[in-house]
């Protein structure tokens, strides 16, 4: 075997960066949860004046600071030994409404990460490993960090590009959001069209009770109701617009769940479907965003779906083409890309 030296040498300062990116995950699920970042956004700060600040231990913080300017998630001044977080790192790290707010993405990523060592028996047998089945950080990981992107593009964007349903939820409109988890969706939507009525569906309990105390704490629980229930199963019938948030591809029977919507909306209702942004091809989607979604994917999605029956594994980057099949052999006549986004398609299928 002939190594190439500048290829090797190449691929290791690729391992390098990757390695500390994935130990650069514990350090950032600590700066949210201690507070550090948003204590670090009002001014410069030493370490032992962040650690006063925040109520932690100096010399635990000095590191965690030192590691942050390394990453590029802070910046250092030697000669006063002040940490500080740019506009942009502030926006990013300690800014919760803001639509780039990334730290749930970090805690998502370490809650799967939990289930390594189970899902290397599943690798073997071929079976799945639920959703439910994860640590909880993946559940709170996933609303902390999809809810930004949706209070970002949903009402603004994403709903004003279907066919009609903007002005159907103004006037007072059926929906049922399915998938729900936490409710983030679900409460976004009722937050926007006090006159609509919302019902969130999600199989997971645990998120089901989450999102009803979240509902009372936005003040919509007049308006917001959540039940635990099954994509194919879940109650009622002339919806307006079913909602799926990123949960499609996750689905153990895609089909039979479409075939589900399609009865359960009225003739002239709307099913939104958002999913993550990905091309029909494999090397189509051999990039940074494709990547993390493959990743994901490997570690959540596909065994969630090999974990229900039928378990299509659809995969995160099931791409249009793929999603277009599933929809249409449901019955649905209409199926159309309305918008995306750099990180999500939005689809609209149409009886």
């Amino acid at each position: 075997m002939a190594l190439d030296p500048q290829k090797l040498d190449a691929f290791m300062g690729k391992f390098v960066g990757d390695l500390g990116a994935a130990l650069h995950a514990g350090t950032v699920v600590l700066g949210e949860q201690l507070g550090l970042y948003k204590a670090l956004a009002e001014k410069p700060m030493t370490s032992a004046e962040l650690a006063a600040k925040t109520s932690t231990s100096e010399r635990y913080v000095r590191e965690w600071l030192a590691a942050q300017a390394a990453a590029g998630y802070a910046m250092y001044e030697p000669e006063t030994q002040c940490y500080s977080l740019s506009e942009e790192q502030a926006f990013a790290l300690a800014t919760e409404g803001s639509p780039a707010y990334v730290p749930g993405a970090f805690q998502l990523a370490l809650g799967a990460l939990r289930s390594v060592p189970k899902l290397a028996a599943v690798f073997r047998s071929g079976l799945g490993f639920g959703w439910h089945q994860h640590h909880p950080w993946l559940f709170e990981g996933t609303e902390k960090f999809f809810r930004p992107g949706y209070a970002a593009n949903l009402i603004a964007s994403w709903i004003p590009a279907l066919d009609g349903v903007e002005a159907k939820l103004t006037q007072g409109a059926r929906v049922a959001d399915i998938g729900c988890g936490h409710g983030a969706s679900t409460i976004l939507m009722a937050q926007s069209f006090p006159r609509s009525k919302f019902t969130g569906f999600d199989y997971h309990a645990e998120s089901i009770e989450w999102a009803r105390k979240s509902a009372q704490a936005a003040g919509v629980a007049n308006r917001v109701n959540f039940e635990v229930a099954l994509a194919k199963e879940y109650p009622g019938r002339d919806y307006d617009l079913v909602a799926m948030f990123d949960c499609l591809h996750d689905m153990g029977d895609p089909a039979g769940a479409s075939a589900h919507v399609l009865k359960s909306l009225r003739p002239d209702g709307t099913w939104m479907i958002v999913e993550p942004f990905a091309n029909d091809r494999v090397e189509e989607n051999l990039n940074p965003v494709g990547r993390v979604f493959y990743a994901a994917s490997t570690l959540i999605c596909t065994p969630c779906s090999k974990a229900q029956e039928v378990g299509r594994a659809l995969g995160a980057q099931a791409g249009e083409a793929a999603l277009r099949e599933v929809v249409t052999s449901a019955g649905f006549s209409r199926f159309r890309r309305a918008t995306q986004t750099p990180f999500n398609l939005i689809l609209e299928a149409r009886p």
